[in-house]
């Protein structure tokens, strides 16, 4: 959701107050039903196959290439679609990503998972009332953090192949930063957005599938900043 929407001061009517409190409660809403269907989702496959979904190289790589592939599709195609095809995408999304996400729970103990969440919880709720509440533009936050992204990725590739854990400490470290910046950065567009819907720059109905894309990035940066606290809070079984 690259476009960007003027925050509207001053007094507002009760009708574009509760235009704008849906609007917010819809893009929390989903957010936190993906993440829900997501946790569901990697416990159940955890449990049920174990880790034979990983020593399946093409099971495994085929998802991965899948969750890509749907991210592409409801991005580029939000314009085009229906609100409830939007939903059904992010949820199918949610639910591949509980599938790969399944290893957290062969690799580290429930009690430093759940930890590691509640951790994460407070500072993505920190952050995101940072966000809410900040005069300052964070557009300038929100590039940065985009640039610095594609370094870690290229970082990550890398130590794939070089497997150092000092880099694998730095990498994460980073990737924190990255996703704390893009978590406020992402929570003020969302307030713009509601704005926008509530004065009618944006229609309702374009409104209900942006909130989609804004819950999806939400869920996005929630789950990395997740798992790049997991590398240094999580305890190994």
């Amino acid at each position: 959701m690259q476009q960007r929407f003027g925050v509207q001061s001053g007094y507002i009517s009760a009708d574009s107050a509760a235009e704008q409190r849906a609007v917010i409660n819809r893009v929390y809403g989903w957010m936190t039903a993906g993440l829900a269907i997501t946790g569901v989702t990697a416990h159940l496959v955890s449990e049920k196959f174990g880790a034979a979904i990983f020593v399946n190289a093409p099971v495994f790589y085929g998802i991965l290439i899948a969750e890509v592939l749907l991210v592409v599709a409801l991005s580029g195609a939000i314009n085009k679609i229906t609100p409830a095809v939007a939903t059904i995408l992010f949820l199918f999304y949610a639910v591949l990503n509980g599938v790969s996400l399944s290893a957290i729970f062969l690799i580290y103990t429930n009690a430093s998972i759940t930890s590691t969440f509640l951790t994460t919880s407070l500072t993505f709720g920190v952050m995101g009332l940072y966000g809410w509440a900040t005069k300052q533009d964070l557009t300038g936050v929100g590039n940065l953090c985009f640039m610095a992204l594609f370094g870690l990725i290229i970082a990550g590739i890398v130590n794939i192949f070089w497997r150092n854990s000092t880099m694998e400490l730095i990498i994460s470290g980073i990737g924190v930063l990255v996703f704390v910046g893009l978590t406020a950065y992402d929570t003020q567009k969302i307030k713009q957005l509601s704005c926008a819907v509530a004065d009618g720059t944006i229609s309702r109905n374009d409104g209900r599938k942006l909130a989609i894309i804004g819950a999806l990035e939400l869920y996005l940066d929630f789950i990395n900043l997740f798992l790049y606290m997991l590398r240094f809070l999580g305890k190994r079984k």
